[in-house]
């Protein structure tokens, strides 16, 4: 065999394979270079999931004929003015996207810069380039991409379906725009938009949540607890939502460093330890995080895709990420996710075997769609309307007058309770699991079990973290074999793994020894225990297998030495109960993100018996 060089055509097309994966890795690199020319509007159009037709037109700074030429050649870029990859600025730098994209479809660029009288075009047809040619344009840059993979048929029979591809074309373009919310941004399809986001008006938090509002959902915007943190130069900011708006899966988790959309494992991992005491294991929180690190310090440059990133200390990111996570769910005190109240008025509703709002009748129609006599509709949606405080009669005959404010039973805290605090005043107990307490404008009622649980857990995390995690000596120490890898990253890690209660330092080539372990955790394979270490490490950077059987410890201890259901409870130990709840982090939900309380608005009863 001779060694030879390939032909030009053949080496774009492996490298357009690198670069240019399915229709939506074409669509955001065509965005970011949108982006990167100071557009203020970019529009998408796909036909069959941009397997045969994309196109993307930007109103930004465009190009004269000379860069049209340019563009399309490999490694010619305007993003490196000093050649310098330690200090990139943009999201893209490498020069391959276009003729990338050109090697294997057929490109078409047209483009007029800004203040210039004419246009130009220019097509790359499988790699093979045309000159420019005057062209009819607005400012800006359109380009169409046509029969993508036609020149590489392998790698176009592995494309997935229509469907498939335009759902990860939608996701792309929904990332690139969380980070850039001064940006308006339309995809549109075959049949209809998919996306359409007006540029957000206001300062960064008040656009960022806005933007993220419209792609993640109303219910993301309501229950998102505002990031921002500093540590040594870097800057954290961006929204996370309350444990009990979780997912069973993490596509609703967005990272961006310096602007762009990334995929590390470094990150994904401490959102999952800063979580990790709200959540079970198999859910997962909904959250934007969007970090800006100093130039020199990261590095966009170790994939083509440019989804990976390394930082020079991956220790000042995980701590700054933990760190910032767990000060905002800790101020978010015992305050649930408004979706708990939602889901309960559904089930309400779908029990009921009725739509929302279905009893709500017009006045002057009769329920059962017949006309009635003038006034009586509005005399009987008078009579189904909530008294006034005022009223003097009783409301039924039969049961006596109303009580007096503040006279109920024994330690019932009186009608203040309800309007001065969040939880209101307890007012009974069901089936001796669940109370029932008034607020100022609702109820709200309380799983005892669950929420008793949380506050006890929350104790033994006090006193841990006050008084240090007891250990056990070990009579043998035990050895643990492992690849010489994986005995570096846990000996790197051993001070921290001390603080847990396990001590372990290297014994050899390939192996560790361990001499104490946590005394929460009793009889304990220390074998698995470590090996799990060692596996997270190399997965998330982050060892959790210890601190999740240490908080799981915990919270069996808690579970049975919480508030049993099927206990009663009288007022005062329920109104203690509640007023704990306010004043203890994390109280909204249990150890596994379940709700401990839903609250229900008097407005959103009355929608359930028609009386709105």
């Amino acid at each position: 065999m001779t060694i030879r060089l390939l032909p030009q055509g053949v080496v774009n097309r492996i490298a357009a394979g690198e670069v240019v994966e399915r229709p939506a890795s074409t669509v955001k690199e065509l965005v970011e270079n949108a982006i990167d020319a100071d557009a203020r509007r970019i529009e998408i159009v796909l036909r069959e999931g941009g397997k045969s037709f994309i196109s993307v037109t930007d109103d930004g700074v465009g190009m004269t004929a000379e860069e049209l030429s340019l563009a399309v050649e490999r490694h010619a870029t305007s993003k490196l003015p000093e050649d310098d990859l330690s200090r990139i600025a943009t999201l893209g730098f490498r020069g391959e996207a276009l003729p990338a994209i050109g090697a294997v479809s057929r490109l078409s660029i047209t483009s007029r810069a800004k203040g210039a009288d004419e246009a130009w075009t220019l097509t790359v047809d499988g790699g093979d380039k045309s000159q420019p040619a005057p062209a009819a344009q607005a400012e800006g840059t359109r380009i169409e991409v046509r029969d993508l993979f036609f020149a590489i048929p392998a790698r176009l029979k592995f494309l997935k379906s229509t469907r498939t591809e335009l759902t990860h074309a939608v996701d792309a373009v929904n990332r690139l725009a969380m980070a850039h919310p001064a940006i308006a941004f339309a995809l549109n399809d075959d049949t209809h938009a998919k996306i359409k986001l007006d540029a957000a008006q206001g300062e960064l938090f008040e656009a960022r949540l806005a933007r993220l509002g419209a792609v993640m959902g109303k219910d993301f915007a309501d229950n998102a607890l505002v990031i921002d943190a500093e540590r040594a130069g870097f800057r954290l900011t961006g929204y996370a939502g309350l444990p009990t708006l979780n997912r069973a899966n993490t596509l609703s988790q967005y990272l961006f460093v310096n602007g762009r959309p990334v995929r590390d494992r470094l990150l994904a991992g401490a959102v999952r330890g800063a979580y990790q005491d709200f959540l079970a294991r198999d859910r997962h929180p909904e959250l934007a995080l969007f970090l800006e690190a100093p130039a020199g310090v990261v590095d966009v440059n170790v994939h083509p895709a440019k989804a990976e990133v390394r930082f020079a200390d991956p220790g000042i990111v995980r701590g700054l990420i933990v760190g910032a996570l767990k000060h905002a769910l800790a101020a978010a005190g015992h305050r649930a996710a408004t979706t708990v109240s939602a889901a309960a008025l559904g089930a309400f509703e779908a029990r009921a075997g009725v739509a929302p709002g279905a009893f709500a009748q017009a006045p002057g129609r009769a329920a059962m769609g017949g006309t009635v006599p003038r006034g009586l509709g509005e005399a009987a949606a008078a009579y189904q309307a909530p008294l006034s405080p005022t009223a003097s009669e009783p409301v039924l005959s039969g049961l006596g007058a109303p009580a007096a404010p503040g006279t109920g039973t024994e330690d019932d805290g009186g009608d203040e309770l309800a309007v001065d605090y969040p939880l209101g005043a307890s007012r009974g107990q069901l089936h001796e699991t669940y109370i029932v307490a008034q607020t100022r404008d609702g109820i709200v009622i309380v799983d005892q079990h669950a929420a008793h649980e949380r506050l006890v857990y929350e104790r033994m995390k006090r006193a841990l973290a006050e008084k240090g995690v007891a250990r056990q000596l070990l009579l043998i120490p035990e050895v643990v074999e492992l690849d010489e890898a994986a005995c570096a990253r846990l000996v790197g890690r051993a001070e921290e793994l001390a603080e847990l209660g396990l001590a372990l330092e290297a014994f050899g080539d390939g192996a560790v020894v361990v001499r104490e372990t946590p005394a929460l955790l009793g009889e304990t394979n220390v074998q698995g225990l470590v090996r799990d270490l060692a596996d997270d490490l190399a997965a998330l950077g982050e060892g959790l297998s210890l601190t999740e059987r240490l908080e799981e410890v915990c919270g069996t201890l808690a579970c049975h030495g919480s508030v049993r259901a099927g206990r009663r409870l009288n007022l005062a130990e329920m109104n203690a109960l509640l007023r704990e709840m306010e004043a203890t982090p994390h109280s909204g939900q249990c150890n596994h993100g379940r709700p401990t309380y839903v609250e229900l608005k008097l407005a959103d009863i009355e929608k359930l018996f028609g009386r709105r």
